[in-house]
Protein backbone atom coordinates (compact mmCIF):
# COMPACT_ATOMS: atom_id res chain seq x y z
CA UNK A 1 0.00 0.00 0.00
CA UNK A 2 2.51 2.86 1.37
CA UNK A 3 5.61 2.84 0.45
CA UNK A 4 9.03 3.79 2.95
CA UNK A 5 8.53 7.57 1.31
CA UNK A 6 5.02 7.60 1.81
CA UNK A 7 5.96 6.66 5.90
CA UNK A 8 8.69 8.94 6.27
CA UNK A 9 6.25 11.72 5.11
CA UNK A 10 3.83 10.97 8.07
CA UNK A 11 6.98 10.63 11.00
CA UNK A 12 10.36 12.36 12.16
CA UNK A 13 12.11 9.26 11.30
CA UNK A 14 14.32 10.03 8.20
CA UNK A 15 16.37 8.09 5.91
CA UNK A 16 17.35 4.08 7.32
CA UNK A 17 15.84 5.57 10.37
CA UNK A 18 12.34 5.09 8.83
CA UNK A 19 12.09 1.05 9.62
CA UNK A 20 9.13 0.29 8.32
CA UNK A 21 8.38 -0.21 4.63
CA UNK A 22 5.26 -1.02 3.59
CA UNK A 23 2.30 -0.11 5.42
CA UNK A 24 -0.22 -3.78 4.90
CA UNK A 25 -3.14 -2.32 6.43
CA UNK A 26 -5.24 0.21 8.95
CA UNK A 27 -8.02 1.29 10.22
CA UNK A 28 -8.86 3.81 13.18
CA UNK A 29 -7.68 1.67 15.78
CA UNK A 30 -4.79 -0.79 14.21
CA UNK A 31 -2.18 -0.88 11.42
CA UNK A 32 -0.41 -3.57 10.05
CA UNK A 33 3.31 -3.02 8.69
CA UNK A 34 5.84 -5.10 6.72
CA UNK A 35 9.97 -4.32 6.48
CA UNK A 36 13.05 -6.17 5.63
CA UNK A 37 15.33 -3.35 6.40
CA UNK A 38 16.49 -5.40 9.35
CA UNK A 39 19.17 -7.17 7.51
CA UNK A 40 20.60 -4.40 5.68
CA UNK A 41 24.12 -4.18 6.90
CA UNK A 42 23.64 -0.01 7.04
CA UNK A 43 21.05 0.00 9.33
CA UNK A 44 21.73 2.54 11.49
CA UNK A 45 20.72 0.70 14.68
CA UNK A 46 23.53 -2.27 14.53
CA UNK A 47 25.90 -2.34 17.11
CA UNK A 48 29.45 -4.42 16.63
CA UNK A 49 27.70 -5.85 13.10
CA UNK A 50 24.82 -7.49 14.40
CA UNK A 51 20.87 -5.98 14.95
CA UNK A 52 19.50 -6.76 18.81
CA UNK A 53 16.44 -7.64 19.55
CA UNK A 54 15.93 -4.85 21.92
CA UNK A 55 15.88 -2.85 18.75
CA UNK A 56 12.19 -4.28 17.96
CA UNK A 57 10.96 -1.91 21.01
CA UNK A 58 12.32 1.06 17.92
CA UNK A 59 10.04 -0.72 15.51
CA UNK A 60 7.50 -1.23 18.13
CA UNK A 61 7.04 2.26 18.88
CA UNK A 62 7.31 3.26 15.05
CA UNK A 63 4.11 1.42 14.53
CA UNK A 64 2.41 4.31 16.90
CA UNK A 65 4.50 7.15 14.62
CA UNK A 66 2.85 5.63 11.55
CA UNK A 67 -0.44 4.90 12.75
CA UNK A 68 -0.63 8.64 14.01
CA UNK A 69 0.42 10.00 11.13
CA UNK A 70 -2.25 7.98 9.33
CA UNK A 71 -5.34 9.10 11.32
CA UNK A 72 -4.15 13.11 11.37
CA UNK A 73 -4.08 12.61 7.80
CA UNK A 74 -6.89 11.03 7.06
CA UNK A 75 -8.50 14.25 8.98
CA UNK A 76 -6.68 16.67 7.18
CA UNK A 77 -4.01 17.33 9.74
CA UNK A 78 -0.47 16.38 10.87
CA UNK A 79 0.29 14.05 13.60
CA UNK A 80 1.62 16.13 16.89
CA UNK A 81 5.48 15.29 17.28
CA UNK A 82 5.84 13.08 20.48
CA UNK A 83 8.18 11.45 22.92
CA UNK A 84 8.51 7.71 24.21
CA UNK A 85 7.72 8.12 27.63
CA UNK A 86 7.46 4.26 28.61
CA UNK A 87 7.97 0.59 27.35
CA UNK A 88 6.10 -1.73 29.72
CA UNK A 89 5.56 -5.80 29.33
CA UNK A 90 7.98 -6.13 26.73
CA UNK A 91 9.17 -9.48 26.03
CA UNK A 92 11.41 -10.52 23.86
CA UNK A 93 12.14 -14.24 22.03
CA UNK A 94 15.28 -14.07 20.66
CA UNK A 95 18.57 -12.13 21.13
CA UNK A 96 19.55 -10.62 17.04
CA UNK A 97 17.33 -10.18 14.26
CA UNK A 98 20.07 -9.21 11.43
CA UNK A 99 20.48 -13.47 10.13
CA UNK A 100 16.10 -13.56 10.15
CA UNK A 101 15.37 -14.11 6.59
CA UNK A 102 11.83 -12.72 6.18
CA UNK A 103 10.53 -9.68 6.46
CA UNK A 104 9.55 -8.70 9.76
CA UNK A 105 5.59 -7.77 10.12
CA UNK A 106 4.69 -5.43 12.91
CA UNK A 107 0.86 -4.78 14.49
CA UNK A 108 0.22 -1.55 16.80
CA UNK A 109 -3.01 -1.03 18.63
CA UNK A 110 -4.22 1.90 19.82
CA UNK A 111 -5.06 1.42 23.92
CA UNK A 112 -5.48 4.65 24.84
CA UNK A 113 -5.26 8.40 22.64
CA UNK A 114 -6.04 11.05 24.67
CA UNK A 115 -5.24 14.07 22.20
CA UNK A 116 -1.53 14.54 23.94
CA UNK A 117 -0.70 11.16 25.43
CA UNK A 118 -0.90 7.48 23.57
CA UNK A 119 -0.31 4.03 24.57
CA UNK A 120 0.09 1.33 22.14
CA UNK A 121 0.46 -2.63 22.13
CA UNK A 122 2.47 -3.60 19.84
CA UNK A 123 3.52 -7.18 18.48
CA UNK A 124 6.21 -8.25 15.95
CA UNK A 125 6.52 -11.36 13.99
CA UNK A 126 8.78 -13.28 11.72
CA UNK A 127 7.65 -16.18 9.54
CA UNK A 128 4.18 -16.08 11.69
CA UNK A 129 5.75 -16.19 14.78
CA UNK A 130 5.32 -14.00 17.27
CA UNK A 131 9.47 -12.81 18.03
CA UNK A 132 8.42 -9.48 20.56
CA UNK A 133 5.11 -7.71 22.16
CA UNK A 134 4.65 -5.29 24.58
CA UNK A 135 3.36 -1.52 25.08
CA UNK A 136 4.41 2.22 24.50
CA UNK A 137 3.67 5.09 25.46
CA UNK A 138 3.95 8.08 23.96
CA UNK A 139 3.23 11.45 25.25
CA UNK A 140 2.83 14.99 22.93
CA UNK A 141 6.34 17.36 22.99
CA UNK A 142 5.82 20.56 23.91
CA UNK A 143 8.19 22.86 22.38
Amino acid sequence: MRTREDIAALIPHQGLMCLWEEVVEWDEERIALRSHGHRDPRHPLRSGGRLHAVHLCEYGAQTMAVHGGLVASKQGAVAKPGVLVALRGVQLHLAHIDDLPGALEGIGRKLIDTGESWQYEFEIRHAGALIAHGRAAVMARTD
